[in-house]
């Protein structure tokens, strides 16, 4: 539906009643049209005229999309649960901490009791917050068209590009999902900035490794702010593979990522303090996780 009087000469905004209608707006106005939840990615855009949709769509009440749900072997969240939802969800606290501790470093109180998840990752940024522990928790985003149509898109294949995704003109996020970690795996998230935690992300890292004492079983690496896209350490991550950790090791992955990552040098940082600090934090981050896997 169209709400009366919101209609300008230059642009229709259009509030849908289910996801059904809103995947078929999608589909009658292709090209020049954006969906906005949280708005907190679109309106500051528009203000700055870096984008001039001809149709908003907004699915913010769509209340069927939003939800964090526990099933047996996996969560599913809803893409249009809140980042403080997330943040403060006992069941995001813990199956996947990382997702809940960079929620709480989204932005400010305001921007994450609007933000959404499915609005955080559509946007595509290379600093995307919640992007970076759901690359480490091999999430799925699943999607909806009109006719029922779906897809189940691994998140490392989800992002071409700055602020460009696979996400066709007619479709839209619906939810999330993620396995339930093992009860070895232990987790850590990091994220520097250049003041503080709601500044954007200079470097942000999650790091997910299953653990059997000291050695490490599997490891997965996602990385924000240091490529055109959140990427995952791919080759970082072989290198952990069956390995029990010592100060070589983890010396070794640190050079190791060094070189998997593309970083720029713009405004906030220079691309060769990203890449050193990207070394520095995944440092950081596996000597965390071995005191978690070692307390004594």
């Amino acid at each position: 539906m169209l709400r009366e009087g919101e209609s300008g000469s230059n642009m229709e905004y259009f509030v849908p009643k289910n996801k059904s209608e809103a995947v078929i707006l999608l589909g009658k106005h292709k090209g020049g049209v954006r969906i906005i939840a949280g708005g907190t990615d679109v309106i500051p855009e528009m203000r700055a005229k870096a984008i001039q949709p001809q149709a908003l769509i907004d699915i913010s009440h769509l209340r069927n999309l939003s939800y964090i749900k526990e099933e047996k072997k996996r969560v599913r969240i809803g893409a249009l649960t809140t980042i403080s939802e997330i943040s403060s969800s006992k069941i995001i606290q813990k199956y996947a901490p990382i997702l809940s501790q960079a929620a709480n470093q989204l932005g400010n109180p305001l921007v994450r009791n609007r933000a959404t998840i499915g609005g955080n990752l559509a946007d595509a940024s290379p600093a995307a917050d919640t992007a970076v522990p759901l690359l480490a928790l091999e999430a799925k985003i699943i999607t909806g068209r009109d006719e029922g149509k779906r897809r189940a898109i691994p998140i490392d294949r989800f992002f071409t590009g700055p602020n460009q995704t696979v996400l066709r003109r007619d479709e839209i996020i619906k939810e999330i999902i993620f396995p339930k970690p093992g009860s070895n795996t232990k987790m850590g998230y990091v994220k520097l900035g250049l003041r503080n935690a709601m500044a954007i992300s200079v470097v942000s890292l999650a790091i997910l490794m299953e653990m059997e004492g000291n050695k490490c079983k599997r490891a997965r690496i996602g990385l924000g702010a240091i490529a055109p896209t959140p990427i995952r350490a791919y080759r970082t991550e072989d290198l952990l593979m069956e390995k029990q950790i010592t100060n070589e090791l983890i010396e070794e992955c640190c050079k190791r990522v060094e070189q998997e990552v593309h970083p720029i040098t713009d405004i906030r940082a220079s691309a060769e303090y990203r890449r050193e600090m990207t070394s520095v934090l995944l440092g950081r981050a596996i000597l965390k996780i071995l005191s978690q896997s070692n307390p004594s």
